[in-house]
């Protein structure tokens, strides 16, 4: 699959346009470009004047780049975004588009490790020049270390005996592929094993990235980068991120440490969406990944 550009058919797409309402001339940011179908009709709505920044920290991504002189392209994660806005002389943004989720590619490509479907190795690094993999998380982190990311970031049943497993079985057995970890899984798994394993693979994948650190950043930033006026739509695929979307846009705090800190930057934002924007049932079914979307939208209101 190398070189060749792939598809990935964007979730809640008509739903996250209208939440963006594009001005013809505005300048808008999709922070995870992907497969580039959000980009892509975003662009259609756009102007000969209209600007849109495009990040995406996946090499593969841009197998699909648009030739398109209103686009930049940013080759980062998008924890950066205020950095490389002011590298292109952006000084607001008048909509920031998110969409969270694996892209189909990434999980239908075996050696990127991502799905459980497929033998292969065990990475799930979004951005290829990072160091940290799956692998490395499994042979390295201490049995506490692992209890704490099974438990908060897989919410697995038993994740406390399960840190345990992993750090008995790894002194006899190498974890450098999916099948591997299954194996050495299989005899502690707790209900469906499909959706166990998904569990556990999306606590690693999600430390393996900082997903929720990135996610964070990304929140400040573009709410401060949001002109008057300017909105934010941010599609998320579990609970956890939709947690921090919501409690963000609605400028509240908990005292759990996966949630924004109270000292946070704010900025005044109007949450447009009084419950997460879900798939309709016509795209559940020709598309089962948008099953878990949530999409929330908010207004920079000053």
């Amino acid at each position: 699959m190398s070189g060749q550009p792939f598809y990935h058919e964007p979730v809640l797409l008509q739903e996250a346009l209208d939440g963006l309402s594009v001005r013809p001339e505005g300048v808008y940011v999709d922070a995870t470009f992907g497969g580039g179908g959000h980009s892509k009709a975003i662009l259609a709505q756009m102007g000969a004047k209209g600007r849109l920044i495009v990040f995406d920290q996946d090499e593969d991504a841009w197998k699909n780049k648009p030739e398109d002189d209103r686009v930049i392209l940013v080759k980062e994660n998008f924890r950066h975004l205020k950095r490389f806005l002011r590298l292109h002389q952006v000084s607001g943004v008048d909509g920031l588009l998110a969409d969270l989720g694996v892209s189909s590619y990434q999980f239908d490509t075996p050696e990127r490790g991502f799905s459980i479907r497929f033998d292969g190795p065990l990475d799930m690094r979004m951005d290829r020049r990072g160091e940290v993999t799956a692998a490395t998380v499994l042979a390295s982190y201490s049995e506490s270390q692992l209890h704490t990311l099974f438990e908060q970031y897989g919410e697995v049943r038993n994740s406390r005996e399960l840190a345990r497993h992993i750090v008995e079985r790894r002194k006899m057995v190498k974890l450098a592929t999916v099948e591997s970890l299954r194996a050495v899984l299989e005899p502690i798994m707790k209900g469906n094993p499909n959706r166990y394993l998904a569990q556990v693979f999306q606590a690693l994948r999600i430390e393996v990235n900082d997903e929720l650190g990135a996610l964070k950043d990304l929140l400040e930033q573009a709410a401060q980068s949001l002109r008057p006026g300017g909105r934010m739509c941010i599609i998320t695929f579990h609970s956890l991120e939709d947690r921090i979307v919501k409690h963000f846009m609605k400028g509240t705090h908990d005292n759990d440490n996966i949630l924004m800190p109270a000292n946070a930057t704010r900025v005044a934002l109007k949450m447009l969406t009084a419950k997460p924007v879900e798939a309709t049932e016509a795209e559940q079914k020709r598309n089962p990944r948008s099953r878990s979307a949530r999409l929330r939208v908010a207004e920079r209101i000053k």
